[in-house]
């Protein structure tokens, strides 16, 4: 079972990122406004950006001794969007009931793990921690 624990949570945090991406590169109205109240008239550059970075992130996961990296990725763009709830939009957005903040939540902390798994990995400081 211990093997599988790592496969599950990329899983997990690829299936949520990516399946934002959808919103974020079609430019559906719900992705533009959260995205607008974020960063104002630079929507589409964060919207886009933000979608191109998960991507990678996800692909990264499930690449071997890459891991690590989309792990690290992760942590950065899911600590983002949780600043960005607890300063700007709020838990709740468009009445969803907080599932995109928990969506948040669960995907930084998937990563974490998966950064701590394969920790060994890691350019430079690996081999010392």
């Amino acid at each position: 079972m211990k093997k599988y624990i790592p496969f599950i949570l990329k899983l997990i945090a690829a299936i949520i990122m990516l399946q934002t991406l959808f919103f974020k590169f079609t430019g559906a109205q719900e992705s533009i406004d959260l995205f607008t109240k974020i960063t104002g008239s630079n929507e589409a550059y964060m919207r886009l950006g933000t979608g191109i970075l998960e991507l990678i992130a996800s692909i990264l996961l499930f690449i071997p001794n890459k891991t690590w990296l989309g792990a690290f990725l992760t942590i950065g763009l899911m600590g983002g969007a949780v600043m960005s709830h607890l300063t700007i939009i709020g838990i709740e957005h468009n009445n969803d009931g907080g599932a995109l903040f928990i969506s948040a939540i669960i995907t930084f902390v998937s990563g974490l793990i998966l950064l701590i798994f394969n920790k060994k990995d890691i350019p430079i400081i690996g081999s010392k921690l």
